[in-house]
């Protein structure tokens, strides 16, 4: 097992724990040798608490014995561990804070948030602090601080990587994933973490229902990132409605009532008995959570694949969704709560798709016209992720 280290680092953002001041080294001669990452506090470190975020949640677990499936496997590659960050309350929300433990700082934007819930892994990564950071993605919480921080970050195909030593929130939609200011740190992770299929786009399809989920200053960088990638694929067909009459808004809520519902039956026995302190907003979708039927879940599954099987049918084997990370520029850290919360609901509305769906999608920085870095994506077929990188690595090239 690996000693842990003197942990050397200022943490100048708020992005470390509390108790996740220490450093693990990574083995000699690895591919990954020479990188440090920090860990979102939900994957487990052999001999560390894990705190997902919450004191109750950190007194009443046990101390790991393993590290996490994905973390060893890091480790293993040669990467040097730099212990763990802020989390979001069990992961339940996109906005970066922490009643407990702090706002980590946006180094890209001051005076806005991360973006949650990998919030600490995106400061860290975003202030040069570590080459990379381990996050996780449910309904999009590291697309969302990719976007808001001007990082990479790719929401895994579901089941890719193993979920073992990852506290859970709704395990039907959660993905380990990871985030890094450089596109070739990035792609060194994902040839470590990732199987390499075969995949080549043909077909590029633009949903303009999650276009037009955004605001208006995503519609220049995704006209630049189209024109650019319809050099090379068909598109079909330009005025595409992925949701149809039903709209992007009900598939968020097919996935809120979905993962809601399964996130009680994880976490509920626990939030009864231990009686948590969470954030106002955490607290209030717990409690929503508590009040899903069997029946309401049931029925939103049911929708769920159907969604499922439309995408998928869409996308085929060769085809290359273009689309938004998130519905906005990071809110203001002094943000009125009813706007965040607007911005939320849009931007689920975006996130939604790959979640229900299971499939991967990659958010890449740009850099507008007026200066400000956000989030675009391409979302592909499933296990398409490796290839998705060198995708969107080539775009990246061409537009930023």
């Amino acid at each position: 097992m690996n000693a842990p280290l003197p942990f050397p680092l200022q943490d100048t953002v708020g992005a470390w724990v509390p108790h996740g001041r220490f450093t693990v080294a990574g083995q000699a001669g690895g591919p990954l040798a020479g990188l440090t990452f920090a860990a979102k506090d939900l994957f487990d470190v052999a001999g560390q608490p894990t705190g997902a975020g919450n004191p109750r949640w950190l007194a009443s677990h046990p101390v790991p014995t393993e590290h996490s499936a994905v973390v060893a496997q890091l480790l293993a590659a040669g990467a040097t561990l730099m212990g763990k960050v802020l989390t979001d309350e069990l992961a339940y929300s996109l906005h970066g804070d922490n009643l407990h433990y702090g706002t980590p700082l946006n180094s890209l934007y001051p005076a806005r948030v991360t973006g949650g819930s990998s919030s600490g892994s995106a400061a860290a990564v975003a202030a040069g602090l570590v080459h990379f950071a381990l996050g996780t993605d449910t309904g999009g919480s590291t697309r969302v601080p990719a976007s808001y921080c001007g990082l990479w970050g790719l929401r895994t195909t579901h089941g890719l990587l193993p979920n073992i030593g990852l506290v859970p929130l709704h395990p039907s939609f959660d993905t380990a994933t990871w985030l890094a200011a450089s596109g070739d740190v990035f792609e060194r992770v994902g040839h470590v973490l990732l199987p390499d299929t075969p995949y080549t786009p043909r077909r590029l399809l633009l949903p303009l229902d999650a276009w037009e989920l955004a605001d208006d200053i995503f519609a220049v960088p995704l006209q630049r990132a189209r024109e650019a990638l319809a050099q090379g694929l068909a598109c079909v067909p330009e005025n595409l409605r992925i949701a149809g009459e039903i709209g992007l808004p009900a598939w968020r809520q097919t996935y809120v009532t979905a993962g809601a519902f399964e996130g009680w039956q994880v976490h509920g026995a626990w939030i009864t008995e231990a009686q948590p302190t969470f954030a106002p907003a955490i607290a209030k979708r717990w409690q929503a959570a508590s009040q899903v039927s069997a029946e309401a879940a049931t029925a939103a599954r049911a929708t769920q694949a159907q969604v499922r099987a439309q995408v998928r049918e869409l996308l085929g084997n060769d085809g290359l969704m273009l689309l938004p990370s998130a519905a906005s520029l990071p809110p203001l850290r002094d943000a009125d709560p009813a706007a965040v919360d607007a911005v939320r609901l849009r931007t689920m509305a975006i996130t939604c798709i790959a979640g229900l769906c299971g499939l991967p999608q990659i958010s890449l920085p740009v850099r507008t016209a007026s200066g400000d870095m956000l989030g675009l994506s391409l979302l592909g077929p499933s296990g398409s992720d490796l290839a998705l990188i060198r995708i969107a690595r080539s775009l990246h090239a061409q537009i930023h």
